[in-house]
C-alpha cells in the first residue's frame, strides 16, 4: 500500500493558511475543521511549514496568550518532512515515529496535493491486514 490509496480514500482536500495569519486564526480553523493541524503554504502553493494545535500550546505556555495577535511564521514548523504518491505505508510510518509528528503533507512537483495523517496510515494499515487475514481464512477453507 501507498500514499495514493490512502490520498484516494480519504480524498485531496487540504487545509492551508498564509505564513502571516495570526495564531488565533490558526486556531479558529483547527477548530471549525475539527483537524489537528494546517499546512503553511507561500507562493505558488508551496509548503513553507506546518503549525498543529501542539505547536500553539506550546506558544502560549511559553509566552501566555499574548502570542495569538503573533503571525504563525513565528511557531510553525519549518523544515516539514513531506512524502510522494508512491511511498509506501512503512515509509511514513518510520518517519512519523522517528520524528514525532503526525501529519505529513504529499508534494508531488513542488505542489501540496494531499495530507496524511497517523491515523489515516494506522486504518490502512489495519485494512492491509484484515484483507490478509480473510485471504488466509478462504485459502485455509478451500485447501
Amino acid at each position: 500500500m501507498n500514499v495514493a490509496a490512502i490520498l484516494k480514500m480519504k480524498g485531496r482536500e487540504v487545509v492551508t493558511s498564509a505564513p502571516d495569519a495570526s495564531l488565533l486564526d490558526i486556531a479558529e480553523v483547527l477548530g471549525k475543521h475539527g483537524i489537528g493541524c494546517v499546512v503553511i503554504t507561500g507562493a505558488e502553493g508551496k509548503v513553507a511549514g506546518i503549525v498543529s494545535e501542539r505547536d500553539i500550546v506550546r506558544e502560549i505556555a511559553r509566552a501566555g496568550a499574548k502570542v495569538l495577535k503573533d503571525p504563525v511564521k513565528t511557531c510553525m514548523t519549518k523544515t516539514v518532512f513531506t512524502c510522494r504518491e508512491a511511498d509506501t505505508i512503512d515509509r511514513l510510518m518510520a518517519e512519523m515515529t522517528a520524528h514525532r509528528f503526525r501529519h505529513m503533507p504529499v508534494v508531488e512537483r513542488g505542489r501540496l496535493i494531499g495530507l496524511v495523517s497517523i491515523g489515516d496510515v494506522v486504518r490502512m494499515r489495519i485494512a492491509e491486514a484484515e484483507m490478509e487475514a480473510a485471504a488466509m481464512r478462504d485459502y485455509i477453507a478451500t485447501g
